[in-house]
């Protein structure tokens, strides 16, 4: 017997968000941290560092490597996106180059999301209650808010914003795992047409994942999806007509989960005989989960979407095992799961995202009145104390006033010189002007629309992160940057020469390479002895004389981070030949 929806909704709560003003939180949204920044390490500098290996011949395509030896995150076709935009736009500069696809990336994951809760939405068992007398929303304008509001949703976790602006194979994976959530929907959407473009977005989908270093986590979400898609045929809700292409049992070889299914045992075959599927492995056993670390990075890093996904469990929970509620909760638990055994767990939980944005959206059509309200004033409270704190260390920084945090900057990050940006300026004031028109408008306007507990959430997170990337953008660029270090280091190496390097890592080697404009060689190459200049991790200090000659060598200087006295290089100086 099917349970009743919880959903009860007016046509007048569907009202749709002004397309303009989706298009201008999204646009307000990406481009701040793809324009004007510095890469950042660690992630950020060591893909970049790979991509420009690429695109100057040095290392494979199938197999990249940095200076001769493999990176450190697995999967070619990131690499390849930055290093192609790097030869198609050499009248560019390569770090601005290879943000482009990047960028596309987000917008892609931006767009799945909305029309993942788009189609979820017109779900049989998603519709709200029929009214005895009508008045009832109509499938196609909840669907379209529910959409906005599960876009809405994304764009307000506060964990999306660094991590979704990197140059990275995580961003990567997170287009294609929205990519394959959007088809998954698609897939069950009985009213879709045309599912073999849907098939076809689950084949991209699939062999992005694979080829970007996430070939397990491509057969566990898909494998788990057409399960889900397939229980749903066999126990279809009343109200759907059996006669529908995705609940008949096909006669020929045209159904779409078997071709779904077929896309993804082709890819993973191919993908093994290509090298690109390792063994499975488990980097942190159950036993050894710090789990009180990691419930305090689910809690801040999914903010505000989980609690919305709690409460939409509950008032859903006779729906589980329908697919508007299936489909999003295990693309969840997958990267939920996985979060809590890898060893970068903010990263493996950023691919649960959009299908817990998905979820949070389906708690709006039964939240309380009180409850949103709660909501509005408690995002209205802690992003303007945001921004305002934004806004006085900026003003202190500039003018030396307050005291307090000027002092505070000088002291973590010593060396700095701030200087006024106008354009920077205009950028954050602008930024500011527009959040303060949306509390008056939210609070004046559209009480009933069923995406406005979303508003302030999602604005307040784009605005905040837009002053970060202008008014601290500098100081930003400074303290999470190599180039100071970068540049520190070139001037005090050989001019002319190469520089041997020993010890350091894929984001020491790829800064020193782009800032410090600098030809490097490992310890052990076969012309090493053309080198003038070592650069050595401290670390690799005591077994340096097992890999170099040091009587050759003549120590010339430490080089620290300007802000962070625990990171630091050692320069030597060659004596003789």
């Amino acid at each position: 017997m099917n349970q009743p929806t919880p959903a009860i909704v007016t046509q007048s709560a569907v009202r749709r968000l002004p397309r303009l003003a989706l298009i201008l939180f999204c646009v307000a949204y990406v481009l701040p941290g793809f324009l004007g920044r510095e890469p950042w390490k660690n992630a950020d500098v060591s893909a970049f560092g790979v991509m420009l290996e690429m695109a100057a011949g040095h290392s494979g395509w199938w197999s990249p490597q940095v200076l001769g030896l493999a990176v450190e995150e697995a999967g070619p076709l990131p690499y390849w996106l930055g290093a192609a935009f790097i030869r198609l736009l050499p009248f560019v500069s390569p770090d601005f180059a290879v943000r482009i696809p990047f960028a596309l990336l987000l917008a892609l994951t931006l767009i799945c999301t909305w029309y993942t809760v788009y189609h979820l939405a017109r779900q049989p068992a998603a519709q709200p209650v029929a009214f005895a007398f009508g008045g009832e929303a109509q499938p196609t304008d909840y669907a379209r808010a529910l959409a906005d509001a599960g876009l809405l949703a994304l764009m307000a976790c506060l964990g999306l914003a660094q991590l979704s602006h990197e140059t990275t194979p995580d961003l990567a994976r997170l287009a294609w795992v929205s990519l394959l959530l959007f088809a998954a929907s698609r897939l069950a959407h009985a009213g879709s047409r045309r599912p073999l473009r849907s098939v076809f977005a689950w084949g991209v989908a699939v062999l992005g994942l694979v080829f970007s270093g996430a070939p397990w986590i491509a057969v566990l979400l898909a494998s788990g999806l057409l399960l889900i898609l397939w229980l749903s045929r066999r126990t279809p809700p009343s109200s759907v007509p059996q006669t529908d292409w995705l609940l008949e049992t096909p006669v020929s070889g045209r159904d779409p989960l078997l071709s779904a299914a077929l896309s993804l045992v082709v890819v993973f075959v191919v993908a093994i005989y290509l090298g690109q599927v390792p063994a499975p492995a488990l980097q942190t056993p159950w036993a050894e989960v710090q789990w009180r670390s990691w419930g305090k990075l689910l809690v801040w890093f999914t903010w505000p979407a989980w609690p919305l996904v709690l409460w939409t469990l509950w008032r859903w929970r006779h729906q589980l095992l329908r697919p508007h509620v299936a489909l999003p909760l295990w693309a969840a638990l997958v990267s939920v799961a996985d979060s809590a055994l890898s060893d970068e767990r903010d990263r493996a939980l950023l691919l649960g995202l959009p299908a817990l944005a998905s979820l949070a959206a389906f708690a709006l059509p039964t939240l309380r009145r009180s409850v949103a309200a709660l909501v509005d004033w408690f995002t209205l409270v802690f992003f303007s104390g945001c921004a305002l704190v934004i806004w006085v260390i900026w003003l202190a920084m500039q003018t030396g006033v307050p005291a307090k945090p000027a002092a505070n900057v000088a002291r973590l990050a010593p060396g700095f010189v701030p200087e006024f940006s106008f354009l920077l300026f205009a950028a954050g004031a602008i930024a500011t002007a527009a959040w303060l028109w949306l509390v008056a408008w939210r609070v004046g306007r559209h009480r009933q629309a069923l995406w406005k507990s979303l508003v302030l959430p999602a604005a307040g997170s784009t605005l905040c992160w837009l002053l970060l990337m202008t008014l601290w953008l500098p100081l930003l660029d400074f303290g999470r940057s190599y180039g100071p270090i970068s540049r520190s280091i070139a001037r005090l190496v050989s001019p002319q020469s190469c520089v041997l390097v020993d010890g350091l890592s894929q984001a020491q080697i790829a800064a020193l390479q782009y800032h410090g404009r600098l030809e490097l060689v490992r310890t052990g190459a076969s012309d090493e002895n053309r080198c003038r200049s070592l650069v050595v991790d401290p670390e690799n200090q005591r077994s340096l004389d097992q890999r170099v000659d040091l009587t050759q060598w003549a120590f010339k200087a430490t080089v620290r981070r300007l802000t962070d006295n625990k990171e630091s290089l050692l320069v030597y100086q060659r004596v003789s030949r």
